[in-house]
Order: C-alpha cells, then structure tokens, then sequence
C-alpha cells in the first residue's frame, strides 16, 4: 500500500458540508478541544496538501462528533482489512 499522510481531507470536508458549517467553525471546534487548527491549516488538510497528525486526527473527529473511523474513505479502509 501506497504511503500518504493525507487520506482523511475529501472526508473532512464532505462531514463539514453536510454539518452546513464553514472551516471557521470547524476551525474554532477543534480549538475549543486543546488542538488549534487555523482556518487555513484546515483548507490545506481538506485540499491533502498537509498532513494530519494524530492527535489532529482525534480532534477532528471529536469536533465533527464522529467516530475517527468515519473519517477514512471507505477506499482506504477496504485495504487496510
């Protein structure tokens, strides 16, 4: 399998838009849970320019009220069985 610091972005962005938030808010929701994602970091994570780090990983999925593994396209997951 094909080594990628970023296989969680497209998700990301897809459970945002579904929340009907914008990354500010998103942004804000990670920071109120001790991990500062800046609205920018974030457009980069959403766009698989930056990588994300576990602890970021967490946050996100936290702010997002998520299971981590809802953040892994199924793709993904499918090769990691």
């Amino acid at each position: 399998m094909e080594h990628q610091s970023n296989v969680v972005g497209d998700t990301v962005r897809r459970w945002r838009y579904q929340k009907n938030w914008t990354q500010e808010t998103l942004s804000a929701r990670c920071s109120v849970r001790g991990v500062e994602i800046t609205r920018g970091t974030l457009a980069k994570i959403e766009a698989g320019i930056r990588g994300v780090s576990d602890a970021e990983l967490y946050v996100l999925a936290r702010a997002l009220k998520l299971d981590m593994t809802e953040l892994f396209p199924p793709a993904f997951k499918q090769k990691c069985k």
